[in-house]
């Protein structure tokens, strides 16, 4: 590499955020850290800006800016706080990737800035492009910028795109663990439990993420963002259940010939991957033996129990602000149950409930993604009560 690449990471001290830093730990001549951001964890933010020396933090919860600011008042560290600072960091004169790593609907506005001042996007936020992936990867096309995936799935095709964006991809194939419920049926599925939910068979992931997989929601959200950054219609998108989560995702062209990627189930790879591209870097992360793999195994998904996979194909689909209704509401659905509002199989139920209801928009704004995300999630809230 020729000099340091200068990172902001928004969302520092969630899982991707954590790994990130890992990875920019163990490669100092590579990777500088530039900004940090958090929504709540003060404490966590600190800490990571006393190692990595940040030219500037933002903690998004305005209630914790004191705290922030006292407690990094001997560092040569910047502090700022609240929802349009995120917006403002990442303008900065002195970034060179922003790593867009916040959790859902959030991610939506600070993205926007981070292409609108042309800075290369490290994509961790999947909801991003299932909201406005229209406007997003237009906007993208307009200011030059590349859109570089950290999800394993999309990391996976992109790698296998490399040296091929000439050819014509007849499909791509998703591959998804199936979750801690692959196999069963929905009257067993009717009394699980937040703490079952919770315990991904492969994946170290934050509490979203992980219910969403617990679903299928998670493959859905990746489906349609799959569509939006390598420009696919959605009868080239298909899903696949590999429990063992070591091939990541396949890429077959028109001559029949297939490519994929393979790794053990490791975020840190992907997010390497993002980060140093077009160059990769050397790790200590665990190397695949397959003697420890002796058989890969595949299935097709049970989109009839876990219906959360097919209502994103409708969406996906129908398109318009479909994808962004189908997201509010499971982010209501999944806050719910993680609170034990609503059971395991009532997510689905609200998510579909809310598309039923919608009011379809075909060429929405971004006014329009606000408005459609503010209203779906006020009707999602009414379901539930």
């Amino acid at each position: 590499m020729q000099h340091k690449k200068r990172i902001a990471i928004l969302g520092s001290t969630g899982s991707i955020g954590r790994q990130a830093l890992e990875v920019i730990k163990f490669n100092p001549e590579c990777f500088e850290v530039e900004v940090l951001t958090a929504q709540n964890n003060a404490a966590l933010l600190v800490e990571q800006a006393r190692i990595f020396k940040p030219n500037v933090v933002v903690i998004a919860n305005e209630d914790h800016y004191e705290a922030v600011k006292q407690a990094l008042k001997g560092e040569d560290t910047k502090v700022f706080a609240g929802e349009n600072a995120l917006g403002s960091v990442v303008e900065m004169n002195s970034i060179d990737i922003v790593l867009a790593a916040l959790v859902g609907y959030s991610g939506l506005r600070p993205t926007i800035k981070a292409l609108e001042a042309g800075k290369t996007l490290a994509l961790a936020n999947k909801e991003t492009l299932v909201v406005a992936g229209d406007l997003i990867t237009r906007l993208a096309r307009e200011r030059g910028v590349n859109i570089l995936p950290v999800d394993s799935e999309h990391s996976a095709i992109f790698q296998c795109l490399v040296g091929e964006f000439h050819n014509r991809i007849e499909k791509i194939i998703l591959t998804a663990s199936g979750g801690p419920f692959r196999g069963k049926k929905k009257t067993e599925l009717k009394r699980v439990t937040r703490v079952e939910a919770l315990k991904h068979p492969n994946w170290t992931m934050g509490a979203k993420v992980t219910i969403d997989s617990a679903t299928l929601m998670n493959k859905g959200l990746e489906v349609i963002e799959a569509k939006w950054l390598f420009g696919l219609k959605p009868g080239q998108i298909e899903v696949v259940v590999h429990p063992q989560s070591i091939i990541h995702s396949f890429v077959q062209f028109e001559d029949g010939s297939m490519k994929a990627q393979l790794g053990l189930p490791d975020m840190r790879l992907p997010i390497q991957f993002a980060l140093s591209y077009p160059q990769r870097v050397k790790n200590d992360f665990p190397r695949l033996d397959f003697a420890n793999y002796p058989a890969l195994t595949f299935e097709k998904p049970d989109t009839e129990t876990f219906r959360n996979l097919a209502l994103a194909f409708e969406a996906l689909n129908r398109g318009g602000n479909n994808p962004c209704v189908l997201n509010a509401a499971n982010e209501i659905a999944v806050d719910a149950f993680l609170k034990d509002r609503i059971g395991f199989l009532e997510m689905s139920d609200l998510v579909e409930q809310c598309l039923i209801k919608s009011d379809y928009i075909r060429e929405p704004s971004l006014e329009d993604y606000v408005e459609t995300d503010k209203v779906t999630r006020i009707r999602a809230n009414e379901f539930i009560k």
